[in-house]
């Protein structure tokens, strides 16, 4: 292990990792997408990711929350379930978890060590297996906390694994996953700079997690996209398991409690009678992903009884989605950053606490602010534009330039850069006028949201 490193606690451990190249942080680096260090990393520490079965989940929006719904009912199963996700919320550890709890200390100190241990040994060649082509490269902050999740399932003898890819797939430092199944969700247009700018170009990165021989669970998907996994599917001789064809949701019922509804399959071999279920987390598309995470958890392992999904989801929680922190006034947090996750995360809101709410909105640089004001300003009576936390590079007088323009007389936009202001600022406008407030637009403003008021 390297001397300069020293472990006697996890946040030792999550402290050396950031030293690295994050792309999370806008840190790119031309070099950062490839496979090489991975597998390398993977072959020094005796492949810890085959420790457990896997399910591998990709996708635009949704992937968290379908990652913690399969952990939830592998749970429920009995199977001790290591969860692997982003972005972390309130610290790190959110993001590698034994269900949905932390793992004890001493897994995370003894697998970091194993990590540090790698790392060193990569830094200075000295691993079995062919070099890597480019010697000079040193792993990212992803594929060190990638490959930490892996030496934590298996240091604490997890029965399975569920592991949400970072960005795209293809290239993903968790594509080393040899997994059960792969889950994809809905695609959007997204982190285009570097998977493209086409559905179909997302789409066939996405598509990188298929697996020769291996199942995949997919969400309903625009036609370009579609075809784009129907033909890599076929390819890899993988079995297709299209939402629309396998099953349907009927009598939803939302409430600011959560979501109830009927999941009926339209196929053999999942259930034969519909599933009544309850998710409490509200809205449409809580429940497509609740609907994905039955049909995974029931593919990847056939053995999960109704009573298990049931029990699994009712206990399903995941911070920043469509969460519920604060009465008097409500205020929900919803890590939503795509135009269509904020479209839904909006008309869910309005749905339950009724139209000219108070909404607070931050977003990272590079997303695109002008279709989510599109899908947000008609349902406010106020919009205050604020400082998505410091992580990511912003640029708020942008985004209210943004949302000033495309404002009518009916809502009032304001810029408050300093996010604890604004948080003030929206809480008493939402009492002064008995209004409820949505915080979106970025998972790091919810965090902080989070971070000031919980």
């Amino acid at each position: 292990m390297d001397d300069s490193v020293s472990i006697k606690s996890s946040a030792d451990v999550f402290a050396w990792i950031a030293r690295f190249i994050n792309m999370e942080r806008d840190q790119m680096d031309s070099q950062a997408f490839r496979l090489d260090r991975m597998k390398a990393l993977a072959e020094i520490t005796g492949h810890p990711e085959n420790a457990a079965p896997a399910i591998h989940v990709a996708g635009s929006k949704g992937k968290g929350s379908v990652t913690g719904m399969i952990t939830a009912i592998l749970e429920a199963s009995g199977l001790r379930t290591a969860r692997y996700t982003s972005p972390d919320v309130m610290e790190k550890r959110e993001r590698i978890t034994l269900g949905n709890k932390f793992f004890e200390e001493s897994v995370y100190i003894e697998a970091g060590k194993e990590l540090a241990a790698a790392e060193a040994q990569l830094r200075l060649h000295q691993y079995p297996g062919r070099a890597l082509p480019d010697t000079s490269m040193e792993p990212t902050f992803f594929e060190l906390l990638t490959l930490y999740f892996f030496l934590c399932a298996r240091q604490a003898r997890c029965d399975a694994m569920v592991v949400e890819t970072g960005m795209g797939g293809r290239l993903d430092a968790t594509n080393i996953l040899d997994p059960l199944a792969s889950v994809i969700t809905l695609i959007e247009l997204e982190h285009t700079e570097i998977l493209g700018d086409t559905l179909a170009a997302i789409a066939g990165e996405k598509a990188g997690i298929i697996k020769a021989g291996k199942p995949l669970i997919l969400a309903w998907e625009e036609d370009e996209a579609l075809a784009i996994f129907k033909k890599r599917t076929v390819e890899k001789n993988s079995q297709l398991f299209y939402f629309p064809e396998i099953a349907a949701i009927d009598d939803m019922k939302i409430t600011k409690e959560g979501t109830r509804f009927t999941l009926r399959f339209l196929m053999e071999g999942f259930f034969p009678e519909p599933l009544g279920l309850f998710i409490p987390v509200p809205g449409t598309v809580q429940a497509r992903n609740a609907a994905l995470a039955v049909i995974a958890a029931k593919t990847a392992f056939p053995k999960t009884e109704k009573e298990a999904v049931r029990q699994g989801l009712e206990n399903f929680t995941l911070p920043a989605r469509f969460e519920r922190i604060r009465k008097n006034p409500d205020l929900v947090i919803d890590g939503a950053h795509t135009p269509k996750s904020v479209e839904q995360c909006g008309l869910t809101f309005c749905s339950l606490y009724g139209e000219g709410g108070v909404l607070i909105f931050g977003c990272a640089a590079g997303k695109n602010a002008s279709a989510m004001a599109e899908a947000l300003i008609p349902h406010f009576s106020c919009v205050i534009i604020t400082t998505p936390g410091t992580f990511k590079k912003s640029s708020p007088e942008e985004v209210y330039r943004i949302f000033k323009e495309k404002a009518g007389a009916d809502t009032e936009v304001l810029l408050i850069p300093e996010t604890e202001q604004g948080i003030e600022r929206a809480l008493a406008l939402g009492k002064e006028r008995g209004a409820a407030v949505l915080g979106t637009g970025s998972f790091y403003l919810a965090a902080e949201i989070r971070r000031v008021l919980v």
